[in-house]
């Protein structure tokens, strides 16, 4: 059985929450109004798409919705926080009909960890994946696509919100669409159950559109039991904390900062941890490239075990 957060959206009430817990309950809401606009797209049947640096790099109108109103809707309620999305957008005003103003209630009361009750809004920067998995919406590859809002301090990810639009969309038409999980970093995360992978199995998780020769020779020195080809790196750490698979490993560049930050606070809030190749922590300060330019290594456990399996070669083709 899933758990999940039962949320009411209205106003913040007098005695506030620490910042850091309003800033995760609105990116919730944020997030459940982002897979509305992403259904809402692909049911209109217009997907605009349009090509930007070539064809296994594409934006949709549901990215670009999805990015203003995710966007708009939090620097409004926090406007000194520092907000990355991956689309290179126009400014300009959005339509109220893309704001989203709620939050999520049970979200607000849940203590904050104490390490982070005094942050201020200037010193927290948020990353946005609008659609992580446009390359698998396109084609109607639903369960891969996710919505990932990812919050960091100190240049650490210290939270993440990851939208599923289309959990459940096979489950038939009485099936509830979609889920939230949502994580903190000394609080734990929310929204699915945490399942470990069959004991004594070594499955990868890896790209399904970005494969390469570098990145084949690094899955085939693990030796590994089956592997799983996926898109979106969100979807790859659910594959994780779900127990269908023990290591996520993308030997290339390709991934950025709005992929991993959201992931990453929810994969280190249950235990995991994730790394590039070389087994160097990301950072996601608001001067940070936005490139993870040696790849992906992430598991929930027995991390050390795939970490030393990589080849000396591969690392060496990799430079972050």
């Amino acid at each position: 059985m899933f758990k999940f957060a039962f949320c009411f959206f209205s106003a913040f009430s007098m005695a506030s929450p620490a910042l850091l817990m309003r800033v995760v309950a609105s990116a919730y809401s944020v997030a459940e109004k982002a897979a509305t606009i992403v259904r809402n797209v692909m049911s209109a049947g217009d997907l605009g798409i349009v090509e930007k640096a070539g064809p296994n790099d594409l934006q949709t109108k549901a990215d670009r919705l999805v990015q203003m109103s995710i966007c708009a809707s939090l620097a409004r309620k926090f406007p000194k926080v520092t907000i990355i999305g991956e689309e290179e957008l126009p400014n300009g005003d959005v339509s109220e009909d893309l704001i989203e103003v709620g939050h999520c209630e049970e979200i607000l009361k849940k203590p904050c960890p104490t390490q982070y009750t005094g942050i201020k809004e200037e010193e927290l920067v948020i990353w946005v994946d609008p659609l992580d998995g446009t390359k698998e919406y396109t084609p109607g590859l639903l369960d891969h696509v996710t919505v990932l809002i990812g919050i960091a301090y100190g240049g650490k990810a210290i939270a993440g919100v990851i939208n599923q639009p289309y959990y459940n969309y096979e489950a038939g038409a009485n099936a509830v669409l979609g889920r939230t999980i949502w994580g903190v970093l000394g609080m734990g995360a929310f929204g699915f159950q945490l399942t470990e992978a069959p004991a004594g199995k070594h499955i990868v998780v890896t790209t399904r559109s970005h494969s390469s020769a570098l990145v084949n020779e690094c899955i085939t020195a693990l030796n590994p039991d089956h592997v799983i080809r996926v898109g979106g790196a969100g979807n790859k750490i659910i594959q994780l904390i779900e127990g269908k698979a023990s290591a996520y490993v993308f030997a290339s560049p390709g991934c950025k900062k709005w992929d991993t930050c959201a992931p990453e606070a929810i994969l280190h809030a249950v235990g995991g941890k994730i790394t590039d190749i070389r087994g160097n922590s990301f950072q996601y300060n608001k001067e940070v490239k936005h490139m993870n330019s040696a790849g992906v290594l992430a598991t929930l456990r027995n991390y050390d075990y795939y970490a030393s399996r990589i080849p000396n070669t591969v690392k060496e083709s990799l430079v972050p």
